[in-house]
């Protein structure tokens, strides 16, 4: 043993110079730097390096907007909003719907909404340029702690007299590094603003692990553990849980990582041992070295983790569908298990090979093996080959240092990736490269250890070197290309098209792009494309039904809208669409059944009342049109639409102070609607309220300069002419072909050429 050097419970009181430590330890245990053939730099420059060309990498996300998953996630979460109570967010899911509920995720990551809270309260409001930085310093920070987690992996884990930890592998730990913070798979956690909850909980994780490295540095009272930082360890742990699920799996891999590294066990020989009885084990040291103590507090702070958030999650599974991951329907257990198997191939190969990204694989972009005839069988037959070939490596070797590094890997590989595997519970979604940001660790360590192998055996070290050099250079490029696809949604939405021509959902989201930018014919083309690939895809029926409903193409629609509420009874919205066009067609009993239709399923739905109150206006029912608009206002003070359709119908059936109150009501609630300004001044001005009504006219008129029926009104009323001829000829302006305007101003220019030649005479 060197002295000056301590590993675990051994110490020697004299150090001598690091150097000659260092290589003495070479030569007592195989090195993976001694094989690999890369750049040797010192432990602040690599991470220096690391650092710059994780942020180089995806730089160019910062100015990037809200996409996909973020509206729901951000926007319209009302967790990140002030008047929400911040001890909500702890009974409420990702998305801000109670875990109560039926249609709850179950997603429970309170503290990343917490982050999205703050992101949006500092920033004053939804500006995406904060929530991107914030994502790109967390990466380029947990890319940074990679170069410490890896020399643990890689090297080992030894201190020095002092309790310095020590680098014993500074090459392949740099190698690891970089390939972790340049992999081409993490754009979507980086970019994605939703994939902070992934950093998050790497980082947490990533913490968790060295902060159970640091419970084996010796402390003053000669202990050869610290329980402290074992328990600290745990509470890391249970942060990164709060962050994303995922995050609860470190306390395992902590467990493997101490008893491999920690207490060096074979652990073929202990699984004899165990299966034979053997009476060896009472010396094996387990109790005396503590594995069975700390194991046992990793479990203990596992297990209380898990049960507060079963309690505060509810017993009941997360609601998915069939379309979300159609495997976990499939009736037959066969099915089932080579489908998911089959998934689980298609991740190590986005590991292996990211060159074919999509924000999302569901909807049929990954069409389901039915039987053994499937050609893509191949594809489970290699994963298992590698997978049985690695574990038959890291239990039955000789080497104890490759035995070491391959079980490390593999579970560093496998133990985060199991939350998403289907096999404890379903998941909502087929493939999703966010889940893979852990078990990438695991992929760094056996691509680094491989690469070391390769070196040993190459004559030209330098050709294999530059080799990986290459492929580095090559994700650098494929993450900063990445990246620019996740600065818009209709970037992001057409690089999957060629991913994934099959996913009804990447044409979905295409369609609502361009029906969003008001590019109606070609969203029509998509939507219909989305509705062929899914026959059942009720959303995309509903979107294509609203946009043939306002192309005046009612029959369409309504055979698309009820096709929708058919296979869906409980679609609100679809409901109420269908309740639109039963009105457009006269049809009204039907129309008002529909609507009530929709408020059953969704009992808090504003715009449902506010069109069955249009529905009521148009057939006479005035008092059944203020209630239902009055809902709507209730649910949602700040429905303008609804506002003014009570003044308006208050207005025109001569109920003018009721009118004026109700307009009163409305200001205050919303002060900068000019729409509500005017409709108020047109009531004030029929009251004789000139002065006031003039300054909610001129009011309304600052705030929307551009409206044409906001000037026609101005002055005519009061008998102000020739300021009235004024605003008419700017409406005019504004709109020539409004033919109420055109002709009282006609009246009005008639009316005041009579007044000049009655004045001339």
């Amino acid at each position: 043993m060197p002295r000056g050097l301590r590993i675990f419970n051994q110490h020697n009181a004299e150090a001598p110079n690091f150097e000659q430590v260092f290589h003495r330890m070479a030569q007592m245990e195989p090195n993976l730097d001694h094989d690999v053939s890369w750049f040797l730099l010192p432990s602040y420059w690599a991470k220096m390096v690391v650092g710059l060309i994780s942020f180089l990498c995806f730089a160019n996300s910062y100015d990037g907007d809200f996409v996909f998953d973020d509206s729901e996630a951000i926007i319209n979460n009302k967790d990140l909003r002030a008047e929400t109570p911040l001890g909500d967010l702890w009974y409420h899911d990702f998305w801000g719907s109670k875990l109560s509920s039926n249609t709850s995720h179950k997603s429970y990551r309170p503290l990343t909404v917490l982050t999205f809270r703050m992101n949006y309260l500092f920033a004053g409001g939804f500006y995406p340029v904060g929530f991107h930085v914030i994502n790109i310093i967390l990466h380029c920070t947990i890319s940074v702690l990679m170069v410490d987690v890896f020399s643990i992996l890689l090297g080992g884990l030894q201190f020095s007299n002092k309790g310095r930890r020590l680098n014993l592998a500074p090459k392949s730990s740099l190698l690891a590094a970089l390939l972790f913070a340049v992999h081409p798979v993490h754009t979507e956690c980086v970019a994605g603003i939703v994939g902070r909850a992934d950093l998050l909980c790497a980082l947490f994780f990533l913490l968790s692990f060295l902060g159970y490295c640091k419970a084996f540095r010796e402390n003053k009272e000669g202990h050869t553990f610290s329980v402290f930082w074992v328990l600290v360890s745990v509470v890391l742990g249970a942060i990164a849980m709060l962050c994303k699920e995922q995050g609860i799996t470190i306390l395992g891999l902590n467990a493997v990582f101490d008893a491999l590294v920690i207490n060096k066990i074979n652990l073929l020989e202990l699984i004899r041992k165990l299966l034979y009885k053997d009476k060896s084990l009472e010396n094996a040291g387990l109790l005396r070295k503590g594995l069975l103590f700390r194991i046992t507090l990793l479990m203990c702070g596992g297990a209380g983790i898990l049960y507060i958030r079963w309690r505060i999650m509810g017993t009941g599974p997360p609601a998915f569908t069939e379309v979300d991951n159609p495997a976990s329907f499939a009736d037959s257990l066969f099915v089932r298990a080579i489908n998911y198997n089959y998934y689980y191939s298609l991740n190590a190969w986005l590991l292996l090979c990211p060159w074919w990204l999509c924000f999302d694989w569901s909807m049929g972009c990954i069409p389901l093996i039915k039987s053994v005839s499937d050609w893509r069988i191949i594809a489970l037959a290699a994963l298992w080959f590698c997978l049985i070939g690695l574990i038959c490596q890291a239990l039955c070797s000789e080497d104890s240092h490759k035995r070491r590094i391959l079980t490390l890997g593999l579970g560093f590989l496998i133990i985060p990736f199991l939350p998403a595997s289907n096999l404890f519970f379903r998941v909502g979604f087929v493939v999703a490269e966010r889940v893979i940001y852990l078990p990438s660790i695991g992929y760094c360590i056996l691509f680094t250890y491989g690469f070391s192998l390769l070196s040993k055996q190459a004559k030209k070290k330098k050709i294999l070197a530059v080799a990986v050099l290459g492929i580095l250079l090559i994700n650098v490029m494929r993450c900063a290309l990445r990246s620019s696809q996740w600065r818009s949604e209709e970037q992001l939405f057409r690089s999957a098209l060629s991913v994934c021509p099959l996913n009804a959902k990447v044409h979905y989201n295409v369609g609502k792009n361009l029906a969003d930018k008001g590019n109606q014919s070609a969203a029509i083309k998509y939507y219909r494309e989305a509705v062929r690939l899914n026959p059942k895809y009720v959303h995309a029926m509903n979107n294509l039904g609203n946009i043939l409903k306002e192309r005046n193409e009612l029959h369409e629609a309504e055979e698309l809208l009820s096709l929708a509420v058919q296979i869906q009874p409980d679609f609100a919205a679809a409901w109420m669409n269908l309740g639109i066009v039963q009105n457009s067609l006269r049809r009204f009993e039907e129309a008002e059944q529909s609507y009530w239709t929709a408020i059953k399923h969704r009992k808090k739905y504003p715009d449902c009342y506010y069109n069955l109150g249009r529905l009521y206006a148009d057939l006479n029912r005035h008092i059944d049109a203020l209630n239902a608009w009055r809902n709507a206002t209730v649910l949602k003070p700040e429905h303008s639409l609804a506002w003014n359709n009570m003044i308006i119908l208050l207005d025109n059936t001569g109920n003018l102070a009721q009118a004026e109150a109700v307009g009163r009501e409305a200001l205050e609630l919303i002060p900068n609607d000019h729409s509500l300004m005017f409709s108020l001044a047109n009531v004030l001005g029929k009251s004789q309220k000139y002065k006031e009504s003039e300054a909610l006219f001129l009011k309304a008129i600052k705030a929307n300069p551009n409206a044409a029926s906001y000037h026609a009104v101005l002055y005519h009323r009061w008998g102000n002419l020739d300021l009235a001829k004024k605003h008419y000829e700017v409406s005019l302006k504004l709109d020539p072909m409004a033919p109420g305007t055109k002709e009282n101003y006609n009246l009005l220019r008639r009316k005041l050429e009579q007044l000049q030649k009655k004045g001339g005479a």
